[in-house]
């Protein structure tokens, strides 16, 4: 008998749903409004709804279902099945697993959104045969996710592996999180952003004020002028610069093999990848001495929430 499993992405907008078979194959998506503001009991019965839909739609029946997986932003301890917090959905220890399972009658798993999505592109994506993998998003924040032996490393209570609250540089520029000099302050899409502003605002003579307005501005306009405007190269150099420091220490960390980036940043391809994997030969630890840390783009896009989820069941 084929087994199947379904894969949740909770989102703080939508709820992205797939049934995936053994092969790591999405038979069937859907998605549903989240609906956070009605409370957690209601973004529960959402999930269950979409749940059953999904296997109405299919003509799955429930014992065929191994179990439900689900990524969700936060801090999340998996062995629990709990919410311990989640400033997107406003959540503060609630058992969604217990919750999820008792509406439908599956067993239900639950991690971190970036840690299951590092998980989808290890089993099924740009890392498909590795067993240890770390996955960068470089998005309005830095995520994280690591992959070690084909599992996910969540450290104490699930509350690791937060790659983007590093500290690159001592005293550094301000991070959201309340320490200074994170990874999060520099390399995030959100800090690429304030930094092409910031050049602007310092040189009228910029060629990047073809855009039109500073409001104008968004992750690709450095990279889009860096040809033709030294300030705008210069934004786009110092960008990968400290996006390096973060990626080759966790590349001593862990000696992963590959290390994946996931986020708008990353459609500018080669322009990112070939400087960021300039810097990781330069300084990793041992250099050749031991093995190499190949930097990709994840390949996943928006399924590997789906699939990482249900990968939680593989």
């Amino acid at each position: 008998m084929e087994k199947y499993y379904i894969g949740i992405d909770l989102g703080g907008t939508f709820i992205k749903a797939g049934v995936v078979n053994e092969a790591g194959e999405i038979l069937a998506k859907d998605h549903a409004p989240t609906q956070g503001e009605c409370g957690a009991e209601a973004v529960s019965k959402n999930i269950a709804t979409v749940i059953e839909g999904l296997l109405e739609k299919t003509g799955i029946s429930k014992e065929k279902v191994v179990g439900v997986g689900m990524g969700a932003p936060g801090m999340i301890d998996s062995r629990s099945g709990e919410v311990v917090y989640s400033n997107n959905l406003k959540w503060k220890h609630y058992p969604i697993a217990k919750r999820v399972g008792e509406m439908t009658g599956l067993p239900v798993k639950i991690a971190n959104d970036a840690n299951v999505a590092a998980l989808g592109e290890a089993k099924f994506g740009a890392a498909k045969g590795c067993e240890d993998v770390v996955m960068l998003t470089l998005g309005t924040g830095v995520g994280g996710g690591v992959v070690v032996n084909g599992k996910i490393m969540e450290g104490n209570k699930s509350a690791g592996a937060e790659l983007g609250h590093v500290v690159i540089e001592g005293d550094g520029k301000q991070c959201t999180c309340g320490r200074k000099g994170c990874l999060e302050a520099y390399a995030s899409a959100t800090a690429l952003i304030r930094d092409t502003k910031e050049a602007m605002m310092a040189h009228p003579d910029s060629k990047m004020w073809e855009i039109g307005s500073i409001d104008d501005v968004n992750g690709k306009t450095a990279f889009a002028y860096r040809e033709k405007d030294k300030y705008a190269k210069a934004v786009v150099e110092e960008y990968i610069r400290q996006l390096g420091f973060g990626i080759v220490n966790f590349a001593n960390i862990f000696r992963p093999e590959k290390i994946l980036l996931g986020g708008g940043v990353c459609a500018e391809g080669d322009n990112l990848i070939k400087p960021l994997q300039a810097i990781m030969d330069r300084d990793l630890f041992g250099k050749d001495m031991g093995p190499a840390v190949p930097i990709s783009v994840a390949s996943l896009g928006n399924s590997a929430g789906i699939l990482g989820a249900a990968a939680l069941w593989m």
